[in-house]
């Protein structure tokens, strides 16, 4: 997951701002997802001085159930993070299915 954010353009990993990224077992109400953003989007924001942070959770157990493959759970990881980052950063399910992301 580091090695995702690591390889962002760097503007882009400036934009990280007031965000946590973490890694759990499984969704408690939902075991079968990926990822989950949680949050309001950068473009939705106005003055959020002191407002906790956003949050990115990565689900592990899915991910290494759906991919046996190393290489294929690498990149998995890889489409999740970016796929929740692209909420963050204000882009919407249709736009992510358009680029590859859905």
């Amino acid at each position: 997951m580091a090695r995702v954010v690591a390889s962002l353009p760097p503007e882009l990993r400036a934009a990280l701002q007031n965000i946590e990224i973490s890694v759990e077992d499984e969704h408690p109400d939902d075991p079968d997802i990926f990822g989950l953003y949680e949050g309001v989007p950068l473009p939705e924001r106005g003055d959020w001085a002191g407002a906790l942070p956003d949050r990115i959770r990565i689900f592990r157990l899915p991910l290494v159930e759906s991919f046996p493959d190393p290489a294929e759970l690498e990149k998995e990881i890889r489409v999740t993070v970016l796929h929740e980052l692209a909420h963050y950063f204000g882009i919407d399910e249709d736009r992510l299915d358009e680029l590859g992301y859905g």
